[in-house]
């Protein structure tokens, strides 16, 4: 025990007294479709490298019936070796999403949208059913004259136009956290977190604001309203449910899934569970961690019952802030939607 009135954050661990409910979902009251998750390393446990019976029994155990594997995007090879180990087996319990090159555009510095897009159309050809872009694409992405590219950039209008002709669904993760673009001081309700990974803070200069990255993904999907885009991470501003409800009703071709942000919404009960009445036929499943059986119990519980202040996080100091959160006790005609309607209605779309 450490003597005196002082004590380092790290070394404080308070335990809660509270005596509330606790309850243990182990499997979802509906099967459900996971749409924002992986399967390699270093998001995804290494799956690609293992028996695929294994990975079929913990699905089966998690009560996953379908899984949407994000990591093709990665590597036209990596995305072949997906639909061969994952796909070709089991067609009816994973979709790959492919993605975009963008090493490339050096080597063609004229015509890169056209390019990535004719690439686009390969993907699909041979079994993607999406389309996945990570944050590089606004934070680190450059031109041939070394150029940030916006989100909103126009040259690569053919790749969202193409997607949307191809019935290909874009999923787009565009920010992190607001706190992550916020100064690293003591306001920082991030501090721990950025302070033990460095590389996840992106200040003003160099980086883009974080208004200006999901303002340029608004314009986006705003141009392409035959493309149906995803904004991962409840689009990636889970901390303002008002500004991406508005997104919503601009946008009848978005939709937003939940992954690796229950610690956001579980810490803003009435709000978030008001945000689900009323977008209930626009959110999306996923957890974003690998196929973690202890992680989607977290997930159910949240969704499903009306415990109070519990731990979203397998650490004991909760990853994402030093919160607990509360279930939404949503109705089952939501459920429903959350769990597997949404996305089979996506996946149908010009089917």
């Amino acid at each position: 025990m450490k003597e005196g009135n002082d004590l380092f954050l790290h070394e404080y661990h308070p335990r809660s007294r509270l005596e509330v409910k606790e309850t243990l979902v182990t499997t979802p009251c509906f099967p459900v479709i996971d749409c924002h998750n992986h399967l390699m390393d270093p998001f995804g446990g290494g799956w690609d490298k293992k028996p695929l019976t294994e990975l079929l029994e913990e699905l089966d155990k998690a009560g996953i019936k379908e899984f949407w594997d994000l990591d093709g995007g990665w590597g036209e090879d990596i995305l072949q070796s997906h639909l061969d180990h994952f796909k070709s087996p089991t067609p009816e319990r994973f979709r790959i999403f492919g993605g975009v090159d963008w090493s490339q555009w050096a080597k063609h510095p004229h015509d890169f949208g056209e390019w990535a897009a004719s690439r686009l159309k390969e993907q699909a050809r041979i079994g993607a059913e999406g389309l996945k872009l990570w944050k590089n694409f606004g934070l680190h992405i450059t031109d041939p004259d070394g150029k940030l590219a916006s989100i909103d950039d126009r040259r690569l209008d053919p790749i969202f136009e193409t997607s949307g002709q191809l019935h290909l669904p874009v999923l787009m993760h565009i920010a992190d956290p607001v706190a992550f673009f916020d100064p690293l001081d003591v306001n920082n309700e991030r501090w721990e977190e950025l302070h033990a990974n460095p590389d996840w803070h992106f200040p003003n200069p160099p980086f883009p604001v974080f208004l200006q990255l999901v303002n340029d993904f608004r314009s986006r999907v705003k141009r392409h309203p035959q493309t149906t885009f995803i904004g991962a991470h409840m689009g990636c501003y889970s901390e303002n449910l008002t500004w991406v409800g508005q997104m919503l009703n601009e946008c009848p071709n978005y939709f937003v899934d939940i992954a690796a942000r229950i610690s956001e919404l579980g810490r803003q009960p009435y709000t978030a569970k008001h945000f689900f009445e009323k977008h209930r036929n626009r959110i999306l499943f996923g957890i974003d961690v690998g196929p973690e059986i202890q992680s989607y119990q977290t997930y159910f519980r949240f969704l499903e019952t009306d415990d109070e202040y519990f731990n979203y996080s397998s650490s004991q100091i909760p990853s994402q802030g030093r919160w607990f959160i509360y279930g939404l006790h949503l109705p089952e005609e939501i459920l429903k939607k959350v769990y597997f309607e949404n996305a089979e209605k996506i996946m149908k779309a010009g089917k």
